[in-house]
């Protein structure tokens, strides 16, 4: 019985698997670097090895035996042959990154089933030693049972106190940035979030806010992508901030001449063809030094599937600290699923994102394609999901006769339409000019 206690409290067999997988399969390490804590593991060597591991993988170092051992070597660790062979044995037992979560899962029963061993037998020791009274020492083991068996670790249930402070705290914050818009600022509204690259949406939006979930829809090859890369620039390199971009679409060359034109505002077309003189030339390569220093991170995935996302902003989330990401487009992405509707696909991948957004605390933005009518297939149950819903579209010659609006901006040729937006105002119109040639957005200039 013994024996068997032992068993169910101390799995090493599991948690062997598990670093063994961390060290050959990014899937692995990804799925352990977020669920496992080093407490989590009961050897002490595990423990060690755990933690070497996950500062070679936020470091973007590919963990293996040798890596471990010239780590451990300039941290004094793992000084005895008999812990050298144990990581190598380790090393050795290598199961498929698909197999992960079951290993995981037998490492974290043991830790709680050791933890609710550890809290039985405390309170068993203090019923023995009469140390409270018996209501107290019941409430006590009760809210302490609940903590251990049913919240998960991230959970947080707030009193109303924490409540109260809370919103005392934010009300404060609100009240302050009032008084400097009014006294300091002369009415621009600072931002909560981070840029949205105009003027006129971020003071509609206050910025792209940690948690949010923005959905930009356009017609195919009216300008999702230089939107996209228009709201990176904003980021990464006017904010300082770091982003990463979800490519279904194009190839790694064709997004960097992208940026090549982004940045230097010489003409797409010229740059594609190289028909350029020797100053705009120049100013391309000066463009390209810019982007060098920023924080943007392009993943080009042609193979985009909703779990492959998960998985990948984890990594880079933990890697780099991403404040955004960026997903072009939705429409792009592997259907698991042949069966459902285009509309349920489309519900699903985003709903799925507004979790991603919230579990790790970035801004998360999907670009979606329009129908020809202006139409957003699925768009209600979309609308419900996410946070900020804006469409990109065209404005006619024949609109800008006909309105009185368009025509006091002196070069508006699309609008960006306020669908939804949780926290302020919707169902507006903000005029901006696209200059196509050189992929540059801005807001439309006032006659």
């Amino acid at each position: 019985m013994q024996k068997i206690q032992e068993e169910i409290l101390v799995d090493l067999e599991s948690e062997r698997r598990v670093l063994s997988g961390m060290l050959n399969s990014e899937e692995a390490r990804i799925e352990a670097y977020d669920s496992l804590k080093e407490e989590d593991f009961y050897h002490p060597l595990h423990r060690t090895v755990f933690s070497l591991i996950c500062q070679l993988y936020k470091r973007d170092v590919k963990p293996t035996f040798a890596e471990l051992l010239k780590e451990s070597q300039s941290l004094n660790l793992f000084r005895t042959q008999q812990e050298i062979s144990e990581l190598a044995y380790i090393a050795e037992h290598f199961i498929e990154g698909e197999n992960i979560t079951y290993w995981l899962k037998r490492v974290k029963d043991s830790s709680r089933l050791r933890k609710f061993e550890s809290f039985l037998r405390r309170y068993h020791q203090m019923i023995r030693e009469k140390r409270l009274p018996v209501e107290d020492l019941l409430m006590a083991a009760e809210e302490e049972l609940t903590n251990l068996m049913l919240l998960d670790k991230d959970d947080h249930v707030d009193s109303p106190e924490e409540l109260a402070d809370l919103g005392y705290q934010e009300v404060e914050r609100r009240y302050l940035r009032f008084k400097e818009i009014s006294e300091i600022n002369k009415g621009v509204l600072p931002l909560d979030g981070l840029p949205t690259g105009f003027d006129s949406l971020n003071n509609v939006t206050l910025g792209y806010k940690p948690g949010d979930l923005i959905i930009l829809g356009a017609q195919t090859g009216h300008g999702k992508t230089a939107f996209a890369l228009h709201t990176a620039k904003a980021v990464t390199i006017e904010h300082k901030a770091n982003i990463l971009y979800l490519n279904t679409e194009m190839s790694r060359v064709q997004i960097a001449l992208r940026w090549g034109s982004i940045l230097s505002q010489v003409e797409h077309e010229k740059i594609r063809s190289g028909d350029l003189t020797s100053g705009e030339f120049s100013k391309v390569l000066q463009g390209y030094s810019v982007l060098s220093g920023s924080g943007f991170y392009s993943y080009p995935c042609p193979n985009l599937t909703p779990e492959k996302i998960v998985s990948i902003a984890r990594k880079f989330k933990a890697q780099y600290d991403i404040k955004m990401m960026i997903l072009d487009y939705v429409g792009r992405m592997d259907k698991l699923t042949p069966n459902f509707a285009e509309w349920q696909i489309l519900e699903q991948i985003v709903k799925a994102q507004k979790m991603l957004a919230q579990n790790l605390d970035i801004a998360v933005m999907c670009l979606v394609q329009l129908n020809e009518d202006g139409t957003l297939q699925g768009a209600r149950r979309m609308k419900n999901e996410c946070d900020l819903m804006i469409k990109m579209v065209p404005v006619t010659n024949e609109e800008i006769e006909q309105n009185e609006k368009l025509k006091k901006f002196r070069d508006v040729n699309y609008r960006l339409i306020i669908d939804k937006n949780r926290d302020g105002r919707s169902g507006i119109d903000i005029m901006i000019h696209f200059d196509k040639a050189r992929q540059i957005l801005r807001d439309a200039r006032l006659v």
